[in-house]
C-alpha cells in the first residue's frame, strides 16, 4: 500500500481540526444543495467527533435541505449512552443543524438481522451518493463496524458489494452492530477519516505500512478509495 493513496493534514490543536472540518463539511454540504437542492451527511460516533460536530452545529447553510445519518450504529435504543444516535442529538442536531433531517440505523428490531431490510431501505431512500462521510478508527484499525474478526467483515469491505449496510459482531465491539458498507463510504463525494491522538498515529501508521485488510480493517478503505484518502490528525 503506497503513500500516494492518503493524503493526511495535521493540526496543532484539536481545536484547529474541529473548525477547519465543520468548515470543509460545511462548504460540501452548500455546494451539493446548490447543484441537487439536498445534501447527505454520514457521521461516526465516539469521542473524537464532539468538537467536531458542535462547530458543526454552528454553520450557516439550508440545514432543512440536509439529511443527517451514521456510518455505524450499536444496536441498542437511543436511551443508551452507548448509542450514536444520542451522541449526534446531543451534539451536532443542535443550533443551526437543528433543522436537518436525521436517519437512525437502530430500527428497534430484536436483532440487526431482523432490522437489516428495513435500514436498507431507509439508507436507499436517501437520494444519491452520500455527499460526506465522517470515518473514525479504533485502536485495534477498525473503522464504521469493519472489526478484526467480525462475523461479517468479508461481506462489508467487499468492494464490488451490491449491500448497502452490513449486521457485524465481534469480540471487541461490545454489542451487535450495523454499518454501513464499504461501497456505500467509498461512493461519497467527501471522505474523511478523522484521528487524535499520538497513539492513534501510530496504529495509523501501522496500517498503512501493511497490506491485511483482515487484520487492520481501515486498510481496505485506504486500497480501495478512488481518491487518496484524506485523513486529519491532531495531537
Amino acid at each position: 500500500m503506497s503513500d500516494h493513496h492518503v493524503a493526511i493534514t495535521e493540526y496543532e490543536t484539536r481545536e484547529e481540526l474541529a473548525q477547519a472540518l465543520a468548515d470543509r463539511t460545511a462548504d460540501a454540504l452548500r455546494s451539493a444543495i446548490s447543484d441537487g437542492g439536498a445534501a447527505t451527511l454520514a457521521v461516526s460516533g465516539g469521542s473524537t467527533p464532539k468538537l467536531y460536530f458542535q462547530k458543526l452545529s454552528l454553520a450557516e447553510l439550508d440545514w432543512e435541505s440536509v439529511t443527517v445519518t451514521l456510518v455505524d450504529e450499536r444496536w441498542v435504543p437511543e436511551s443508551s449512552e452507548r448509542s450514536n444516535a444520542r451522541l449526534v442529538k446531543q451534539n451536532l442536531l443542535q443550533n443551526e443543524a437543528h433543522a436537518a433531517s436525521f436517519v437512525p440505523l437502530y430500527t428497534g428490531a430484536a436483532t440487526p438481522e431482523e432490522g437489516i431490510h428495513e435500514v436498507a431501505e431507509r439508507v436507499a431512500d436517501m437520494s444519491g451518493p452520500i455527499t460526506v462521510a465522517i470515518l473514525g478508527m479504533g485502536d485495534d484499525g477498525h473503522t464504521a463496524s469493519f472489526f478484526p474478526g467480525g462475523d461479517r467483515l468479508a461481506y462489508a469491505i467487499d468492494p464490488t458489494s451490491h449491500l448497502l449496510v452490513s449486521p457485524m459482531r465481534a469480540e471487541a465491539a461490545g454489542e451487535p452492530r450495523i454499518t454501513l458498507t464499504l461501497p456505500v463510504l467509498l461512493a461519497a463525494t467527501m471522505l474523511v477519516l478523522h484521528v487524535e491522538g499520538e497513539g492513534k498515529k501510530t496504529v495509523l501508521e501501522t496500517a498503512l505500512a501493511g497490506k491485511d485488510a483482515t487484520e487492520m480493517p481501515i486498510r481496505a478503505v485506504v486500497a480501495h478509495s478512488p481518491h487518496p484518502l484524506q485523513i486529519v490528525w491532531a495531537p
